[in-house]
């Protein structure tokens, strides 16, 4: 995937974010590291087209968000699915997971994840 340019304060957002990582972004990143999950190059704190996302994979343009209780509340909610309809424009499959679940259960939102690259290979 070829790079495009990125905002020097957006890479130095998504590196301070690197480096505080929540109980369940650490949890999914220990699963999905260094290809652990199936073998896919997953990648943290990714700037793509102005945003930060949680995780990608953009061998198969599979974007991972994570969200807390925060992204229940209207104006939250609302602005993710902003989000994820401009990153399904730009050809970007997203999941997004309650931390409850990345915390409690790791096992299923891996496998969920794998159905999904398997669904998207052509």
């Amino acid at each position: 995937m070829p790079h495009a340019k990125v905002e020097p304060k957006h890479r130095e957002y998504a590196r301070q974010m690197r480096k505080t990582m929540t109980d369940a972004e650490l949890k999914l990143w220990n699963a999905v590291r260094a290809h652990r999950l199936e073998g896919l190059a997953f990648r943290r704190q990714l700037p793509v087209a102005g945003y930060i996302v949680d995780f990608a994979c953009p061998s198969h343009k599979i974007i991972i968000e994570l969200d807390g209780f925060q992204h229940g509340e209207k104006t939250a909610a609302a602005y993710d699915q902003q989000r994820t309809r401009m990153f399904e424009e730009l050809g970007w499959t997203v999941l997004r997971f309650w931390n409850e679940d990345i915390l409690r259960d790791i096992d299923n939102v891996c496998l969920h994840i794998i159905r999904t690259v398997k669904e998207n290979q052509p």
